[in-house]
């Protein structure tokens, strides 16, 4: 199999009920050449499901039931219409202090209650600045992603963290280089590491999502902001489906 292009939406903390609106205004504005997602809060997972589009959690727990007060275990999120769940985001790790082992095994809970895991990797501002960036992709490739995933169930997202939700974008250059360490990366240690979809994020929106989709091993974009509207996520998808 190929990579498989994903334009995937990250709700984040965002939308009611009235957001639905948005998913009918998408589903009937995107002619999509390419997979759609979206991740909205685990309160409208169940309603988006049921627009007949695919659907994601943006966390799970990594056992599979238990005294956890507030948290949602993978094969819940998957009873309520997932099929995806973001795994290891920046804001995850930065704000509930998620290590790489944790999000392995929160990635291989998802695994066994049967959602794709699209797992996050990204550098800091300060990592980028040093230097320091390739190695901290590396390094949180190798501890995140657990020894079970493969190119059916995983997805690997890579969001440099100073630019998501800044306007900020990386160089080509600098996306094309990080892109293609986790290519090698992931093919040296899977058989079908040539295979992983290997999205962008941080800042993407309409008018630079075709230059974005351009490089070599860009698949698709986990979009923030942008996805919140049918008008500004369905031109995102169109221009991955035109890629």
């Amino acid at each position: 199999m190929a990579p498989r292009k994903l334009a995937a939406g990250n709700w984040k903390m965002n939308g009611t009920l009235a957001s639905l609106a948005q998913i009918d205004q998408l589903l009937a504005d995107a002619v999509p050449g390419c997979d759609v997602l979206i991740c909205p809060p685990a309160t409208l997972i169940h309603a988006v499901a049921a627009k007949g589009i695919a659907t994601g959690g943006q966390d799970c727990h990594a056992n599979a039931s238990g005294a956890h007060t507030g948290d949602i275990a993978a094969a819940q999120l998957k009873d309520a219409g997932a099929s995806h769940v973001i795994l290891g985001h920046s804001e995850r790790r930065t704000d509930h202090a998620e290590t790489d082992a944790q999000i392995a095994a929160k990635s291989v809970a998802a695994h066994e209650a049967g959602l794709i895991a699209v797992i996050c990797v990204g550098e800091t501002e300060t990592q980028r600045d040093s230097g320091a960036t390739l190695d901290v992709i590396s390094a949180q490739l190798a501890g995140s992603v657990p020894d079970c995933a493969t190119a059916a169930n995983t997805v690997i997202a890579y969001e440099p963290v100073w630019a998501i939700g800044t306007g900020r974008t990386p160089t080509d250059a600098q996306i094309a280089e990080v892109h293609a360490l986790m290519r090698e990366r992931l093919s040296e240690r899977f058989a079908d590491g040539a295979d992983f979809s290997l999205l962008y994020g941080g800042s993407v929106k309409p008018g630079n999502a075709a230059e974005i989709f351009a490089i070599a091993h860009v698949n698709g974009a986990l979009v923030g902001g942008a996805s919140l509207k049918a008008a500004d996520f369905a031109p995102i998808v169109a221009a991955l489906s035109a890629a």
